[in-house]
């Protein structure tokens, strides 16, 4: 499953969701919105970019790390201190692909799926990253 999305990640569904019995693995990551100053996080995704983006690297990290499945899905809107921004689960035969999967999920993300952020601080100030 790649999605992005504004309801909140039941997480323990989509673990469930993605088993299956060539598995050995499953790695799972979950991004939060931590309290360093900020009260919020306000995330913008070119949806249609972004989903064909994910897509993408899901089936590069599938090729490269020799993965099973693939599930990304990305919060979008305005996420609470606490609150689940993203979750990925690679699933593998073994561990070690799933791991190596996974971060390099995280990356591509990072390095280049149009999705901004924006923090919010307590008094309001804000400002958008790159």
């Amino acid at each position: 499953m790649i999605s992005i999305q504004k309801d909140d990640i039941d997480i323990g569904a989509l673990i469930q969701q993605s088993r299956n019995t060539h598995m050995g693995a499953q790695v799972v990551f979950v991004g939060t919105v931590r309290d360093d100053g900020i009260e919020a996080i306000e995330f913008e995704a070119d949806r249609t970019t972004a989903i064909a983006d994910l897509t993408t690297i899901a089936a590069e990290a599938t090729e490269k790390h020799g993965l099973i499945s693939v599930d990304i899905i990305h919060r979008d809107g305005l996420l609470q201190t606490g609150e689940t921004i993203l979750v990925i689960i690679a699933g593998s035969a073994h561990r070690e692909e799933g791991f190596a999967g996974c971060r390099y999920i995280i990356e591509e993300i990072k390095r280049y799926v149009p999705i901004w952020k924006k923090d919010i601080t307590a008094s309001g100030d804000s400002r958008w990253h790159d």
